[in-house]
């Protein structure tokens, strides 16, 4: 998918070519598709006979009103066994068929989720997810829609026309065939042209939903900051800007579709007409007997029924061919961190982490890290500090390959990790992140995402070692307690160590705590810190940190400025050094002092 490219611009046509590509899905159940068809064509047959059973019924009671018993009763119940059949066969067809169309929104809706977990940090930064969840919603209803209705009311609708205008061919003269075929010519092409034009509406209300669903989103999402500054009002009146946009495009989405709907209802009637004037004045000639006008009225009736449907179904397929296409736009999205052809599995106990002259930019025209290198001896515990924008936390996310380095290589035991499987590099890995977001569930879920097979022991453990202990048993519902949307019903510091406690119960040989304890105050840092030291003993583990008084006792600290290594060593020999370490550390320890002072006063 081109980004530049938005699928619901005007002119911008759907592919007809996604039907094919949905083909595949029913190949799965083989059986079931042709149990299906052969449904369908009992259904049509026996609704095609209906008209010629009731014909019979007409021209025997008019030409022998006095037999009342045998014949007569025969003809009503064949009559009566055809009108059952042509629905039972068409409610066998659908009920056959449910299974292979919610089999295929179940695959292609699970394609669409893995494949959004395989693409770049970068696309889920810059995404919209109230307009993302809304393609995926209408997306998968169009994959359903296209599968039921192409399938079992297009294919069906054409051989009713075919077998009418047969039985039509042999049993009257050409005109009523031509009358019939110009009819249906004309119908279909006026419900495709203006389907055509008015596709633009669909586009626009499509549009103006998803901004509409993203703004409320957003909104929700930031309940807190909404509150902080009073905007409630504010943020009411952008949504209901995107909703007036919304409830315009729709207004021009029914008018068009009420002028659709008029055009073919009045040549629908026209048809009709024509031929009811033909059947009639060939009654009134004797060259046809009022059985064949009541036929040819049901066929008429029974015909453009399916076709009207048919013109609904025409729109329909439209419409969802652009959710659709929608859809597997992001399936076409392409995942710019993918597994070499030839990637090996990572296998390792104490592994040696090691930056070789990385260099690294977001954007092509503005690098972020600069030839950066240092190594991570196996379990050594090696802190990186800086200045906020020194590419600091970079690195955690190039090591767990969320992006992949401009130049160099980062390599564990030598190992580039471009040349190792994604899945076992990050199962290698275990991350403390600054900002963490939990999901909205129970606090056991959270802790047990680490490692999901893990025993309610395994758990309880974790959580101890996390400190978490004191807080989870005065919770009234304990380690079942709901953490609420991205954790917002508990504190950061407490968000904090369930993120440690899920670090520690996935137990990897490497570690990255980027400003791990940042939400915690002193008493809650400190007693983390001895935990995590305490793991971190045997691992080799990545410590990015901006308070320095946290990475004391790291075994090395590196020094970045703008990108680049400009100082490396313990504490101690830092200070000094009187370099830039020593700058950092002072100026730190005078906003202490400042705001100890603070407090007091």
């Amino acid at each position: 998918m081109r980004p530049s490219t938005d699928i619901n611009e005007p002119g911008v046509r759907p592919n007809w070519r996604v039907i094919v590509s949905l083909l595949p899905y029913l190949t799965e159940f083989r059986g079931r598709v042709i149990l299906a068809f052969v449904c369908l064509t009992a259904a049509k047959v026996a609704n095609v006979l209906v008209p010629l059973s009731l014909k019979y019924i007409v021209d025997y009671l008019d030409e022998t009103p006095e037999a009342l018993v045998a014949i007569p009763i025969a003809l009503l119940l064949g009559y009566g066994l055809l009108r059952f059949s042509a629905t039972f066969f068409g409610e066998l067809r659908d009920a056959v068929f449910a299974r292979v169309a919610e089999r295929a929104m179940r695959r292609v809706s699970l394609r669409v989720f893995e494949h959004l977990h395989r693409l770049d940090l970068n696309f889920h930064l810059s995404r919209r997810t109230g307009g993302l969840a809304r393609d995926i919603e209408r997306g998968t209803s169009g994959i359903s829609f296209l599968l039921r209705f192409m399938v079992f009311n297009i294919i069906p609708t054409l051989l009713e026309i075919g077998m009418v205008a047969v039985i039509l061919f042999i049993a009257f003269s050409p005109g009523f065939v031509v009358t019939v075929i110009a009819a249906v010519l004309v119908y279909i092409a006026f419900s495709v042209l203006v389907t055509e034009w008015r596709t633009r509406f669909v586009r626009e209300a499509n549009t103006m939903d998803n901004r509409s669903n993203t703004r409320a989103i957003d909104s929700l999402l930031n309940f807190e900051t909404v509150k902080y500054f009073g905007n409630e009002r504010f943020e009411a009146d952008r949504y209901d800007r995107n909703l007036e946009a919304w409830e315009a495009a729709r207004m021009k989405n029914r008018l068009s579709l009420a002028a659709l709907n008029s055009g073919q209802a009045l040549i629908i009637a026209a048809a009709v007409t024509v031929l009811m004037i033909m059947a009639a004045s060939q009654v009134v000639s004797g060259d046809m007997s009022l059985g064949d006008l009541v036929m040819i009225n049901a066929y008429m009736i029974q015909l453009f029924i399916p076709l009207n449907f048919l013109g609904f179904v025409y729109r329909e397929i439209r419409e969802s061919l652009i959710n659709i296409e929608r859809l597997f736009g992001l399936l076409e999205q392409p995942a710019k961190v993918q597994d070499a052809p030839d990637a090996t599995d990572l296998r390792c106990d104490k592994p040696r982490v090691e930056f070789d002259q990385v260099r690294f930019g977001y954007n092509p025209d503005r690098e972020v890290l600069h030839g950066v290198s240092f190594a991570i001896e196996p379990g050594e515990k090696v802190a990186v500090v800086g200045a906020s924008g020194a590419g600091k936390s970079t690195l955690g996310r190039l090591l767990f390959r969320f992006y992949d380095v401009t130049g160099g290589r980062v390599t564990i035991d030598g190992q580039d990790v471009r040349d190792l499987t994604q899945e076992s590099l990050r199962a290698a890995i275990g991350v403390v992140p600054q900002d963490t977001v939990l999901f909205n569930d129970t606090i056991h879920y959270n802790i047990a995402y680490g490692r999901p097979d893990a025993g309610t022991d395994e758990v309880r453990k974790a959580a101890r070692l996390a400190q978490l202990d004191d807080f989870i048993h005065r919770l009234p519902d304990g380690f079942d307690t709901m953490v609420g949307e991205r954790g917002l019903k508990v504190s950061g510091g407490e968000k904090q160590r369930i993120a440690i406690a899920r670090m520690l119960l996935k137990d990897p040989p490497i570690l990255i705590f980027d400003e791990a304890t940042s939400s915690l105050d002193s008493a809650s840092e400190q007693a983390i810190l001895e935990a995590l030291n305490r793991v971190a003993a045997k691992r080799t583990t990545l410590v990015i940190a901006h308070r320095l008084s946290t990475v004391m006792d790291a075994d090395r600290i590196v020094v970045l400025d703008d990108g680049r290594v400009v100082e490396s060593g313990r504490h101690g020999a830092l200070l000094a050094a009187d370099g830039a370490y020593a700058t950092l550390w002072a100026r730190q320890q005078q906003e202490r002092q400042e705001q100890t002072v603070g407090d007091e006063e």
